[in-house]
């Protein structure tokens, strides 16, 4: 069966781009939020009495802020927003998205408990002055500190592996139709966590370790995109015109200097100078992982939909 069509109707035909930049910061910041829980989880469950910097006590509290702002644009995007309640109507297990909204509303009970914890005692004082009803919640927080970080950092992960999934999901988008999305997405959450961590004022023992993990990831990142692209050049004739998007095609500079160059090596290699002169990691090096982790998001969700079944079947 042959079918011809003359439509040109922006954004349905030819592109089929229905997914915006909304969806690119959602997530973004899903990413990073992620990285934070995982990261927070981790300094917690390390050295758990060891006195930590105002920053670390601090930096719980952003974890709902940023996912709130995420969620926004996600609502921003969507056609039908008032009908977003459906979503927790029902869990269907064979949707990732469904996984993803229980997974999201998860995440601020466990995220509030954690920053709640994290606090300096203090401030956990004169809060309970001034809201004494919280005390039994903060009472039932604070005597399951461990529990509380090991659930930080699970959430964190499937926070991660969620937003690599969701577009894994669609198998008529040959481009992010893999397996490696979810683990790619999951590293490059973490190396923004640890970027963003880094741009406060931590103690010279948190910023190494945070420098380390930063990195390991960029990697296992390097690693992972690699096996992505060569994935798509060995597969079908779909996936190989997918391919050929970062390799002469349109986003081709883009990939390679923004997300490649700027986001992973040039940081990798000013992170691994300052390691091995003992130096205190700058932050002109976090800022280039987190403007390269937004890129990959920007650049996987637009070049994905301009790459298809559809499109491979018209270049015939």
């Amino acid at each position: 069966m042959e079918i011809t069509t003359t439509r040109q109707n922006p954004l349905i035909d030819p592109s089929l781009h229905v997914w915006h930049g909304e969806v690119a910061a959602y997530l973004f910041l899903g990413g990073l939020v992620a990285g934070l829980m995982i990261l927070l989880g981790a300094y917690r469950l390390w050295k758990p009495e060891r006195p930590r910097s105002q920053a670390l006590a601090r930096l719980p509290w952003l974890v709902p802020v940023l996912l709130s702002v995420g969620m926004l644009f996600l609502w921003l995007d969507l056609a039908n927003r008032l009908n977003a309640f459906r979503f927790y109507l029902i869990l269907r297990p064979e949707t990732p998205m469904s996984w993803g909204a229980w997974i999201l509303l998860a995440v601020y009970p466990v995220s509030l408990a954690f920053a709640w914890n994290e606090s300096p005692a203090a401030w956990r004082r004169r809060a309970l002055a001034r809201w004494p009803r919280l005390a039994a919640l903060a009472r039932c927080s604070e005597a399951r500190q461990r529990p509380l970080a090991f659930a930080t950092m699970n959430l964190g992960i499937l926070l991660a592996v969620y937003t690599g999934i969701l577009l894994g999901a669609f198998a008529a988008r040959p481009l992010w139709n893999s397996p490696l999305l979810g683990p790619l997405f999951l590293a490059s959450g973490l190396s923004s966590g640890a970027a963003f961590i880094l741009l406060f004022g931590l103690e010279d023992e948190e910023r190494r370790l945070a420098s380390i993990v930063d990195m390991g990831v960029i990697g296992a990142e390097l690693g992972l995109i690699a096996l992505w692209l060569l994935g798509l050049a060995v597969g079908g004739l779909a996936a190989q015109s997918a391919a050929r998007l970062f390799f002469g095609g349109p986003y081709t500079a883009a990939f390679w200097t923004l997300v490649v160059a700027l986001g992973l090596v040039i940081p990798f290699i000013g992170e691994a100078i300052e390691y091995k002169r003992r130096a205190t990691p700058g932050r002109a090096t976090a800022l280039f992982v987190l403007a390269g982790g937004f890129a990959l998001r920007w650049i996987v969700v637009f070049a994905g939909q301009a790459a298809g079944w559809v499109g491979q079947v018209a270049g015939k």
